[in-house]
């Protein structure tokens, strides 16, 4: 059984609409994450048993849930939508794990709420496998990131273009409060709403933030440390609008995401993202724009405004000094160095030659602890030079091994997962989800999901799979 304790939910009026997950027809289980079962205290035996996977697929309500809806905005590639909110998930409640922490338990794909926007509200099975095994990814990797903790069938047909299988996602999180949240109540003029999602969120996950400027602070510096995480992976979101910016600093809403293979700064694969927006070297400049949009919804609660708009562009400013040493010690651990100094002009010199010889961007770094860097380029050459400069920085190979993944969830791989389970044969996405998840460890029989993809292989575009 789950005990919850439910704070988002005792919030004011309008914060959220009660609605409950709507039934399916045959749930079945598709994968239970044990591990993350364990962290929230959860008895995994029972999450997989006939009644647990029922509240797992929306068919059981457990006692102390209170399913909601939760209400936002948005910016959505730039253009602001003043009512999106959860269109196909619900939160059936927040749980407190052994150690105390507090996590939101959410279903996606859960069925229509009063912000589905004459959508279904589900989900087909791609985009939760997708999530399910990414988030675990970015997780292993040390990044903040919303949880995956089981993924379960319906039995029934989700209609996009064509008939598709439908499943259930339970996505965990420190909570699902957006920007995009804030921005709800400002353009309300819900001067009242914001004070109160203001204090929830600094009780929630910032304790000793003090007030409301404190609290842009403490976002600036959490989302600083996570973007440069995405950048150190080749990590592109491709959907950073603002009501898919968490204020927890946890990455959140994996639609189109993927990681790059070969490296270029210009990489997007959103098939929505036409004019490249949300590219990979685009990510931090998006943060600042979502950030100095939190900033404005918070304006009305900082005082006098000539000089609440004075300190908010200030505090959102400091991510860029921010971002840059983070940038800096994530990049400097990939080259195996720790002194400062020496990591910029070397991973800007090594960027660029893997630009323009079309190098894969994970198996450079993970070549360059045991030699093999050099053969991912055609003009090796050019990497010797760059080599020669690297090694008289006497790098350390275990600090090099533990930020360079050997694998990562490569986009041909998860496709080829996709299709696999849609057929209805779950191995290859079990082997990938271990593999991915042990993305250090270097073992044979996990050797081909290191390679890169050959042309015929290529994933050029990612899909929100709404």
């Amino acid at each position: 059984m789950i005990h919850f304790d439910n704070s988002y939910a005792r919030l004011p009026q309008g914060f959220f609409a009660r609605v409950a997950p709507t039934p399916v027809a045959e749930p079945r289980l598709l994968a239970l994450n044990e591990g993350l079962a364990h962290r929230l205290g959860l008895d995994a035996d029972w999450l997989a048993s006939p009644e647990g996977v029922a509240m797992l697929a929306g068919n059981a309500v457990p006692a102390g849930a209170e399913p909601i809806a939760q209400a936002y905005a948005g910016h959505q590639f730039g253009g602001f939508v003043p009512q999106l909110g959860d269109g196909r998930a619900v939160l059936l409640g927040e749980i407190k794990a052994p150690d105390g922490v507090r996590f939101d338990i959410q279903l996606k794909g859960s069925g229509p709420t009063p912000f589905s926007r004459r959508g279904d509200g589900r989900a087909w099975m791609g985009p939760v496998l997708r999530e399910y095994v990414v988030s675990e990814f970015m997780h292993a990797m040390g990044v903040p990131t919303t949880r995956a903790l089981a993924a379960v069938a319906t039995g029934e047909t989700v209609w996009r273009e064509t008939g598709l299988p439908g499943a259930v996602l339970t996505r965990v999180a420190a909570s699902h409060i957006r920007v995009g949240t804030f921005q709800y109540f400002a353009v309300r003029d819900r001067t009242d709403a914001l004070a109160a999602l203001t204090d929830h969120v600094i009780a929630r996950h910032y304790p000793t933030a003090n007030g409301p400027l404190s609290l842009l602070d403490h976002v600036v510096a959490r989302q600083a440390e996570t973007i440069a995480h995405w950048m150190a992976l080749g990590f592109i979101h491709g959907v950073m609008n603002t009501d898919n910016m968490a204020v927890s600093g946890e990455t959140i809403d994996y639609g189109p995401c993927a990681f790059m293979d070969v490296y270029h700064p210009d990489t997007v694969f959103s098939s929505i993202d036409r004019g490249g927006r949300y590219a990979w070297a685009q990510q931090p400049q998006i943060a600042v724009w979502n950030l100095a949009q939190l900033a404005t919804s918070l304006i009305p609660l900082m005082g006098e405004r000539d000089a609440a708009i004075e300190a908010a562009t200030k505090s959102v400013h400091g991510f860029a000094p921010l971002y840059q040493a983070a940038w800096m010690r994530r990049f400097g651990e990939k080259l195996g160095l720790t002194e400062a100094a020496d990591v910029q002009p070397l991973a800007e010199r090594l960027l660029t030659l893997m630009a323009g010889q079309r190098a894969d961007f994970t198996r450079v770094f993970a070549g360059l602890s045991d030699g093999s860097a050099r053969d991912e380029f055609i003009e090796r050459d050019a990497f010797d030079a760059w080599a020669a400069d690297w090694r008289a920085q006497d790098p350390d190979p275990d600090l090099m091994r533990h930020a360079n993944p050997v694998r990562i969830p490569r986009n041909h791989r998860i496709e080829e997962a996709i299709a696999a389970a849609v057929a209805g044969d779950l191995d290859p996405f079990h082997r990938l989800f271990d593999a991915v998840t042990h993305p250090r460890e270097a073992r044979a029989d996990w050797d081909d999901l290191a390679v890169a993809p050959l042309s015929e292989q290529i994933v050029h575009q990612t899909f929100c799979g709404t």
